[in-house]
């Protein structure tokens, strides 16, 4: 049987590797767990397949210096950019990530605070905290036929289209690298940068690279039309954060940030205490179920790739690297 090393602490593997998962592994395998304070990063050498995680060190190339490193790599966490050199693909190594899972948490995540946002309702709860009742200037708007702009078509994107549907939406997506053939088939239409920052709803689906910092600038927020919901759950550096929040203490526009510039960030009291932002902290992925699926979803493709060669929705392919996140 391949030998698989399983590089990330016990307390990560419980965490991303199901009971069912494990039996998979251990039946399929000849499995080496990693014990407390184990070198994860040396655990490679020698492996067929090393199954990694948030928390693995970065994979040194020297560990394929000799040509007898590990020929799959699976990444039971997002990206792999911090994880593995490119050069690797260079001896035919073939790479894996998780990332499209996290895409449904954090597509899940954008659904909800559009519409927490979109009816008030952090408003309306602090107003019945604090002994208000009805309060007719905080009616919300319907998600429902309105009009959604997408900043980019990664997978995040594509699970909040999925999870759009019902709501009859017209969703119009800013992507240099999508055409119009792929836009229809996701059920969408491309237009311009200008054009899906000027709907109602603005969800931020970005990688972090050179072209997409500074993406929306101070200028792009001033066209984003009053009462407009914004949501960043993609990165910090892609939008003027200054700017946005200028204009969320100015009541013109509503924000569900997860990301930030720098992070943790810094801010303000009169930030903190605005009713027109809602602030998490980096955990538009992180659910129980989405995190305890990572392991399964991502070995499932390997064992396909072992068996038949055949590339899963969680393949890392070389040619996209430089536009990956």
């Amino acid at each position: 049987m391949p030998k698989l090393a399983v590089a990330m602490t016990p307390e990560r593997a419980a965490d991303v590797c199901s009971a069912q998962t494990k039996e998979l592994l251990e039946d399929r395998f000849t499995v080496t767990w990693a014990a407390p304070g184990q070198d994860l990063a040396g655990m490679a050498a020698g492996a067929d397949v090393v199954l990694t995680s948030w928390g693995t060190p970065p994979l040194a190339a020297s560990i394929w210096a000799d040509g007898d490193g590990p020929k799959v790599v699976a990444h039971a966490a997002g990206s792999v950019k911090r994880l593995v050199d490119p050069a690797v693909f260079e001896h035919g190594v073939a790479v894996f990530s998780a990332g499209g899972r996290i895409a449904w948490s954090v597509g899940e995540y954008c659904l909800a605070a559009m519409l927490t946002l979109a009816r008030r309702l952090p408003q309306l709860d602090d107003g019945v905290r604090s002994g208000a009742w009805k309060q007719p200037h905080l009616r919300g708007h319907e998600l429902a036929g309105a009009t959604v702009g997408l900043l980019g078509a990664s997978s995040t994107a594509r699970a909040l289209i999925t999870l759009l549907a019902p709501f009859g939406c017209d969703v119009v997506v800013y992507d240099p690298y999508l055409d119009a053939d792929r836009a229809a088939a996701l059920g969408v239409r491309t237009g311009s940068l200008e054009e899906a920052l000027g709907c109602a709803f603005v969800s931020l689906h970005v990688p972090d690279v050179p072209a997409t910092r500074g993406l929306v600038s101070r200028k792009h927020v001033e066209l984003i039309p009053d009462g407009s919901v914004i949501v960043n759950s993609a990165r910090g550096p892609a939008v003027d954060q200054a700017a946005l929040l200028e204009h969320l203490l100015a009541g013109r526009l509503l924000a569900a940030l997860d990301v930030y510039d720098p992070e943790p960030p810094s801010l303000p009291a009169d930030v903190l205490a605005s009713p027109n932002l809602l602030l998490t902290p980096h955990i538009a992925g992180d659910t129980a179920e989405g995190h305890l699926a990572l392991a399964g979803y991502v070995m499932a493709d390997v064992l396909r790739y072992l068996e038949s060669g055949q590339r899963g929705p969680s393949f890392v392919d070389p040619a996209s690297w430089s536009i990956a996140a």
